[in-house]
Formats: C-alpha cells, sequence, structure tokens
C-alpha cells in the first residue's frame, strides 16, 4: 500500500471516529430538564423558578429549561405534566393553589396528588395582613375590638377566590366572629388600590405585593403568617404571635413529576435541591426579590404527605367558608 493511500486510509478512520463518537455522544447526552410554570412570565412563580434554575441545573449538570403554560388558575401547565412521560425531563413548579383547586373546582382533568410524584417544597411566602391606614389599630387586638365595633361595615380583599389569603381572610373574621365580607378582585393590584382608598379595610396579601405600600406608609401592616418571623418584615409579630395559634398561611412553591418517575431520578433531584437550597447566594436573592425562605426539608414523602395535609386543611375552610366549587 502507497504511503498516500496509508494517509488517506488513516485520516477516513479518524474522521469515521470521530463522527461515531459525537453521534454516541449525542445519543447519551441528557434532554435539558423542562420546568413547567402554569402562569404567565414575570409572575411569583416564574420569579421562584427563573432566580432557581440557573443553580439548580448547575447542581444536576444540565439545562433548564422554563415553560409557562399559563390558564385555568394553573390547571393547564399542571394537566400537562400529569400526562408527560414519567422520565424526570418534564417537572412541574406550582404554588399552594395546586392543593386548594380540588376543594374549588368539580371536575378536574388530574388528581392534585395521585396524579404525580413528590419531589419537594423549596421556598414559601408569608402573606401580611394590612389594613387601611386611617383605622385607629396598630395592632390585631386593637383590629378586632375596632372591627366588633364596626361589624356589619368591614370588608377585606383578596386577589382571588379560593386563593390563600382569600382563606387567610375568611378563618381570621371567622376565629372571633367579626363578620367581616370578602370581596374578590382579579389580583392584588386593584385589591391594593380599594384598599389605599379606604373602600376595603383590610386584606392579606403576599409580602412582595403589600410591603411598598406599608414602606411608603400607604397602609399599614400589623402581622405576619409564616410560623416565625419573616427575615423580609422583621419588625412584624406573627399571627402566633398575637394570640392566633396554627394561624400559618403562605405561598409555598412545590416541584413535582408525573406518575410513576423512577426513585433514582426522584432522588438525584432531591439531593440537587437540597444542595441548591444551601446557596448562600440564591437565598438571599429569594428573600429581597420575594420575601421567600426555604422550606424545611419537605422532600419524598415528607412533601406527600405536607401536601395531602394541606389538602384536606384547605378543603376544610374551603366548606366553612360556604365557598360552592365550580
Amino acid at each position: 500500500m502507497s504511503p498516500c493511500i496509508k494517509r488517506f486510509a488513516g485520516s477516513l478512520f479518524f474522521f469515521l471516529a470521530l463522527v461515531l463518537s459525537v453521534n454516541a455522544s449525542a445519543q447519551t447526552a441528557e434532554k435539558p430538564l423542562v420546568l413547567v410554570v402554569p402562569y404567565p412570565p414575570g409572575g411569583p412563580a416564574d420569579t421562584v423558578a427563573r432566580v432557581i434554575a440557573p443553580v439548580l441545573g448547575s447542581e444536576l449538570n444540565r439545562d433548564i429549561v422554563i415553560d409557562n403554560r399559563a390558564g385555568a388558575s394553573g390547571m393547564i401547565g399542571a394537566s400537562f405534566v400529569a400526562r408527560a412521560a414519567p422520565d424526570g425531563n418534564t417537572l412541574l413548579l406550582n404554588p399552594t393553589i395546586h392543593v386548594i383547586l380540588p376543594s374549588l373546582i368539580r371536575d378536574m382533568s388530574y388528581d392534585a396528588i395521585k396524579d404525580f410524584t413528590h419531589i419537594g417544597a423549596l421556598v414559601s411566602v408569608p402573606l401580611i395582613l394590612a389594613i387601611n391606614k386611617d383605622i385607629p389599630a396598630t395592632s390585631v387586638d386593637q383590629l378586632v375590638d375596632y372591627s366588633r365595633k364596626h361589624m356589619g361595615s368591614m370588608n377585606f380583599a383578596s386577589s382571588s377566590i379560593g386563593s390563600s389569603a382569600h382563606l387567610a381572610g375568611e378563618e381570621f373574621s371567622a376565629l372571633k366572629k367579626l363578620g367581616i365580607q370578602h370581596v374578590p378582585y382579579k389580583g392584588s393590584a386593584p385589591a391594593i388600590t380599594e384598599l389605599i382608598g379606604g373602600r376595603i379595610q383590610l386584606m392579606f396579601d403576599s409580602a412582595p405585593s403589600i410591603l411598598p405600600f406599608v414602606q411608603s406608609g400607604k397602609v399599614r401592616a400589623l402581622a405576619v403568617t409564616s410560623a416565625t418571623r419573616s427575615k423580609v418584615a422583621p419588625e412584624l409579630p406573627t399571627m402566633v404571635e398575637a394570640g392566633y395559634p396554627d394561624f400559618v398561611y403562605g405561598n409555598w412553591y412545590g416541584v413535582w413529576g408525573p406518575k410513576g418517575m423512577p426513585a433514582d431520578k426522584v432522588n438525584t433531584l432531591i439531593a440537587a435541591m437540597q444542595r441548591t437550597l444551601q446557596n448562600k447566594e440564591l437565598i438571599k436573592r429569594l428573600v429581597e426579590q420575594l420575601g421567600a425562605e426555604p422550606t424545611d426539608g419537605l422532600f419524598g414523602e415528607k412533601f406527600k404527605a405536607f401536601a395531602v395535609s394541606e389538602e384536606a386543611r384547605y378543603g376544610k375552610l374551603v366548606k366553612a367558608a360556604n365557598i360552592q366549587p365550580q
């Protein structure tokens, strides 16, 4: 064989080996992980996803793509994930409403517990009890006394029917038999506008939505609904401190996969999420941008048990508030 032919054969062999190597790598490389957020871009759930995704992706050593599938109070995106292949490539990030909806909707296309693999809760954002600044109250007890003196003329707002903010208001009114009437709005912004204007006397709302108006003096904050004082408003007592045992509300954000995910993939995700939530810079951003703080060890079966208990808890509150399923 001539030297030229030998060189050609060698080059051809190298080229074929390179092609086969590239093809093998392409076949074994993991697809990007699709994290479905069932709400439009820019909202709290989307913000949580986009803040956490780069760090979680780094821990998993794979890309994470945010897929906003909005509509029907999150049911469109959740239904999409419930029907997805349980291969660990498609996950759902959803707040507390995931376990409230079964009490509000008669015919859901999925079961919020049984049709998902429960991976873990990431963070929780507390609610803040805020009042119109003209109400002469600087504590929860004073607000209760004022409400009793003005029975029948007090209203509380929420961003939507069945939200955790709505149910917190209903429980607050019921605990002291205050008869405060609920007025629902389409989002926090119009509700806060009415609170500032005095047409609404009080509301529970998420910390990032209401705090700017508290800080500007347009409304007054009385308490926070987290189990312990919030880092974003440490001066505010908790509702528990104010004399309301077990009055803990907020929007916690969990991650689910389709039912039937292999245990090894679930465990890999859990381990990566645990490492992600130890990232100090990430936690700082979550506190500053959302008032969000990591939940405490709610992964796997513990997260499932928590979700089941929350579904039952909110179901009782919906029934007690006489909210009729649609």
